[in-house]
C-alpha cells in the first residue's frame, strides 16, 4: 500500500493485525521460518491480502519491528521522564528490564530483525543507544549523585551490555530473576559510582 493516501480504519486496522501476527510468529519459529505464507495463516488472510498491505516480509518484519521498539521506548521514557539524576538512570535499568520481561516476544521479534538481513539499521550497539544511556550518566553526574570523573560512554556501554546479559539470561531461563539482576546493577552502579 504505496499510494499515498490515508489508510482508511480497516486499512488500519488489518496493518495492525498482520504486524501483531507477525510479532509471534517471528518470536515462534524465527525469521527465516516466518514466511509470509504463515504469517497470512496465522492471521487467518490469504497471502495476496497480505502482500496488498506490505510489499514484502522484510517490510511487515521492520513495521513489526518498529512497533515493538515505540513500545519499549514509550514505556522506558515515561519512566525515566519522571526522574532526574542517577533515579533517571536507574529508571532507564528498571523499566527496560521490566518491559523485556513482560514481553519476551518482543524481545525475540527484536533479537531476529537485527541479526537477519532485514534492513533494520538500528542494532543493539548503535550509537544512538549508547549516546542516550551516557546522557543520563552525564545527568547523573551534573546532579551529583555520580562522582565528577565518571566517563559517562564508557559507562553507558557497560550498563547496556548488562541489560543485555540480563535479558539474555531471562530468554535462556525464564525462571531467572531479573527484577533481582536489576536490583543488583543498579547496586553495582552507587557503589562504583555514587558519592
Amino acid at each position: 500500500m504505496e499510494s499515498g493516501k490515508p489508510l482508511t480504519f480497516v486499512e488500519q486496522a488489518r496493518r495492525a493485525q498482520i504486524v501483531g501476527v507477525t510479532i509471534d510468529v517471528v518470536a515462534e519459529h524465527g525469521f527465516a521460518k516466518a514466511s509470509l505464507q504463515r504469517i497470512a495463516d496465522a492471521a487467518g488472510l490469504t497471502k495476496a491480502a497480505v502482500l496488498y498491505h506490505f510489499p514484502s516480509k522484510d517490510a511487515i518484519v521492520r513495521a513489526a519491528y518498529g512497533q515493538v521498539i515505540e513500545g519499549l521506548t514509550s514505556h522506558v521514557g515515561r519512566a525515566v521522564a519522571a526522574r532526574s539524576g542517577a533515579a533517571a538512570l536507574e529508571a532507564y535499568v528498571r523499566s527496560l528490564i521490566e518491559h523485556l520481561r513482560a514481553n519476551p516476544t518482543h524481545v525475540r521479534m527484536i533479537v531476529e530483525a537485527i541479526v537477519e538481513d532485514t534492513g533494520v539499521e538500528d542494532v543493539p550497539r548503535a550509537s544512538s543507544r549508547r549516546d542516550a544511556v551516557a546522557g543520563l550518566v552525564r545527568g547523573a553526574v551534573a546532579a551529583g549523585d555520580y562522582r565528577a570523573d565518571v566517563d559517562p560512554v564508557v559507562t553507558a556501554v557497560l550498563i547496556d551490555g548488562a541489560v543485555d546479559a540480563i535479558v539474555g539470561e531471562f530468554l535462556a531461563d525464564p525462571a531467572f530473576d531479573t527484577g533481582a539482576a536489576a536490583a543488583e546493577l543498579i547496586d553495582l552502579l552507587r557503589r562504583g559510582y555514587g558519592r
